[in-house]
């Protein structure tokens, strides 16, 4: 498989020092309590904000940790290119209205991106140092540090031939090239069954060990709506499977409503196939927030059965809108994962579009090509990236109705 070129603007090492004639100006304002932040800005990309801590006049060792990344295509890239990273900087805290409703502009910082198009595929370093702050409601020799570079960040790009729930191809992209490289198998289980039967020589993704009982809804008085039973599994074109996502606790109306709440989500359960049997990889939580316009979300690594002392770690907990849609993204910045999966997960892991406004969604995976060292484990974030979108439609209001073919009861499943 030959990876798509992408890379990854990131802004890091933010700080300012404020000239000594400016102290009177802001009163109260010293480096311990970082009052200041920045709206990070890039053309065709929603803004990013970040912190800015102050330092004194007299120090020079700004912080170096990343604050901000944009991820682009080798299109996207070359049509950036002498382009600028705007930076403006504000004084305050941040507000709850677009960010900006408690801060004071003090002033902005433009860095072209002059990167020449035959060093995309090595890191450039655009502006490390410190440069001074324009603009602002007043004139001052205030100086910001900051460091952006751009990394080549070569990704896998799979895209969906259809809906999940449709049984669709999986194509691996490049360029202008699609060849298949998965196929899908959607399965919508009668409600009184509650395991999947597989013929093949990995074990049914439903029979996990003690996984499934345990992420099971412990309730026994089940409610009349609900949302279960349904499970995809992905195929390599040897027909083998290689991936798994299963609904292990139902989507379920919370109390004297017609939504799935935060405090009582439905989950699934992503499997890979190890030791004859499916093995549990990670779990994703989904529900509709409060006030119906976005879908929540949060994904767990499982630890192996085998690996004592492992904790389950969270690598994703955010939101998308229903209305617009989004990417439902494991990104860890330039940083690495934490704890025991550190070595694991780092930088850039995976992205999937989802669409809004009950739009039928074709996904778009794209995946760190460090993070791939054989089919399966592309597979399990395609598997990932098919529970992502079945969930926006298993969170809808259940005043809605489900489009045929997640409304279609089966009494068998699927055969391999």
């Amino acid at each position: 498989m030959d990876p798509c070129p992408f890379v990854r603007i990131v802004i890091g090492g933010l700080a300012m020092k404020l000239p000594v004639s400016s102290k009177p100006a802001f009163s109260g304002i010293h480096p311990s309590s970082s009052p200041c932040f920045c709206k990070i800005k890039l053309k065709n990309f929603p803004p990013q904000f970040a912190s800015v801590p102050l330092i004194s006049q007299n120090d020079d060792q700004a912080p170096a940790s990343p604050s901000a990344c944009f991820n682009l295509n080798k299109q996207q890239f070359e049509k950036l290119l002498h382009k600028s990273v705007k930076i403006e900087i504000y004084t305050g805290r941040r507000g709850n209205t677009c960010g900006l409703s408690s801060g004071k502009l003090l002033g902005r910082v433009l860095v072209p991106l002059d990167v020449k198009t035959g060093e995309f595929y090595k890191t450039s370093v655009i502006q490390n140092g410190w440069v001074s702050i324009c603009g602002g409601e007043k004139r001052s020799k205030t100086e910001l540090h900051l460091n952006v570079r751009a990394d080549p960040d070569p990704r896998f790009v799979f895209q969906f031939d259809g809906a999940p729930e449709s049984s669709p191809q999986v194509f691996q992209v490049n360029d202008k090239s699609r060849q298949p490289v998965f196929t899908c198998k959607f399965s919508c289980r009668s409600s009184g069954e509650h395991h999947l039967r597989c013929r093949s020589s990995v074990s049914d993704p439903g029979s996990s060990k003690n996984w499934l009982t345990s992420l099971k809804s412990s309730n026994k008085d089940k409610p009349v709506n609900e949302r279960k039973g349904w499970s995809i599994t992905i195929h390599d074109l040897s027909g083998s499977p290689v991936a798994a996502a299963s609904m292990v606790t139902p989507f379920v109306p919370s109390p004297g409503t017609d939504r799935v709440s935060e405090s009582n989500p439905g989950a699934w359960l992503i499997l890979r196939p190890g030791d004859g049997t499916w093995k549990p990889w990670g779990r994703l939580e989904a529900w509709r927030e409060h006030g119906g316009g976005h879908l929540g979300y949060r994904f767990h690594l499982l630890p192996d059965a085998d690996a004592a002392g492992t904790d389950t770690v969270t690598v994703a907990n955010s939101t998308l809108s229903t209305k617009n849609g989004g990417k439902f993204a494991i990104d860890f910045g330039s940083e690495s994962g934490s704890g025991s999966w550190s070595q694991l997960y780092r930088g850039f892991v995976m992205s999937a579009t989802v669409e809004g406004g009950g739009r039928c969604n074709r996904p778009e995976v794209e995946v760190g090509v460090g993070h791939v060292s054989c089919a399966e484990d592309a597979a399990a974030f395609v598997a990932l990236a098919a529970a992502v979108d079945l969930s926006v439609d298993a969170c809808l209001p259940f005043s809605e109705k489900l489009r045929k073919e997640l409304r279609r009861q089966r009494s068998l499943s699927f055969v391999v």
